[in-house]
């Protein structure tokens, strides 16, 4: 038996207490009340913990929900806890499965993963989100923002509502002197990471910051997690942020981002559009499904800022039964149900069915006998 690492067990606390939770829904919801029968045949049963991507939070409510109502002898629990924690607790061996808004590179990959039973995971991307832009100007709903502003605004070089740069893709919108005050995310997340890579591949000459889950620059307004952003832009004058879609306030304006000399607005379709013009990257194995996605390709009405989040598990478990669970699990949440679940709570892009035939070939790597 493999021994986690003390960092990841803290987790595992939070983990489990969720996970218990969701037992005592599930049995309080049995008819019998007990939960002592034996599962139906065919059926999902056992108990399994995840914790992973913020951006991943609203569609794994909806989706763990309908998966336990369909097998009550399941229990999934997942904790919103950032991607990089996430990474972290497959490390440690804290989560049987994680989300997040990266894959592991293929450095990560020889570290091994103490939740596994052999070296191999498996990584399927299942939730496809724009990264929206919002902002806090009253009286204003929507603005004109290219590249290079939207690089300027989050480097610190543009600092007020009425700039020039600003002015010029917007006229007719009344501006104010307004502070800017651009919020970014305080944890390791792969939103901050693909919003970073955004700002890399299309304004270079103002973004040379070197890409990764943690935002770069010191002293800025930061949050915890996408809620955390959230918040700050909905109650905050001035302030614009980046986060997952699905959780944009209602009340807050939204940016067309511009591209090939137009404004695209985000929508599960634009950002569908971008993924869908990106290769996998080579040299993994061949349940390690991960995109390599350049948002400097984005054209024809996509949306250049775009998230392809991942469910990421072992190939091999120590324990068969957790291993079915977890691959139950996953095939329902690739499956067309459980894309258009996501869909309708979370506002994300379905998979398309040809990497659906894709993510379920990866789905079954994962060993259970």
């Amino acid at each position: 038996m493999k021994l986690n690492r003390l960092s990841g067990v803290v987790a595992l606390g939070a983990v489990a207490a969720l996970s218990l939770a969701g037992c005592a829904a599930n049995e309080s919801a049995d008819s019998g009340g007990s939960g002592s029968e034996a599962p139906a045949e065919g059926a999902a049963a056992g108990q399994i913990g995840a914790t992973g991507a913020s951006s991943q939070a609203a569609a794994q409510a909806a989706l763990t929900a309908a998966f336990q109502q369909e097998n009550p002898d399941a229990t999934v629990g997942y904790e919103s806890t950032g991607s990089g924690t996430g990474r972290d607790n497959l490390v440690a061996g804290a989560s049987d499965f994680i989300g997040s808004d990266r894959a592991f590179t293929t450095e990560e990959l020889e570290g091994g993963f103490q939740a596994c039973a052999s070296d191999s995971i498996v990584e399927i991307p299942t939730y496809i989100s724009p990264v929206a832009l919002a902002f806090n100007l009253p009286g204003i709903d929507t603005l004109n923002l290219d590249a290079e502003t939207i690089a300027g605004i989050f480097a610190g070089e543009i600092t007020t509502w009425n700039d020039e740069a600003i002015a010029s893709q917007n006229e007719g919108v009344e501006l104010p002197d307004t502070a800017i005050t651009p919020v970014n995310r305080s944890d390791d997340s792969g939103t901050t990471e693909t919003f970073a890579t955004y700002l890399a591949a299309t304004a270079p000459d103002i973004w040379d910051y070197e890409v990764s889950g943690l935002w770069p620059i010191e002293g800025t307004e930061r949050a915890q997690g996408t809620q955390g952003i959230a918040q700050v832009v909905s109650s905050s004058e001035g302030t614009i942020g980046y986060l997952d879609a699905s959780q944009v306030p209602e009340e807050a304006g939204q940016v067309a981002v511009g591209v090939d000399g137009e404004y695209v607005e985000y929508s599960a379709e634009a950002a569908s559009k971008l993924i869908e013009n990106s290769e996998l990257e080579e040299g993994r194995e061949p349940q390690d499904l991960v995109f390599a996605v350049d948002p400097a390709t984005a054209t024809d009405g996509a949306y250049p800022i775009a998230l392809v989040s991942y469910l990421i598990g072992c190939v091999e478990y120590e324990d068969t039964a957790k291993a079915q669970l977890v691959k139950d699990y996953f095939t329902f949440v690739a499956s067309e149900e459980g894309q258009q679940i996501a869909a309708d709570e979370a506002g994300s892009a379905p998979i398309s069915e040809s990497l659906r035939e894709q993510v379920n070939t990866a789905i079954e790597a994962i060993v259970t006998e």
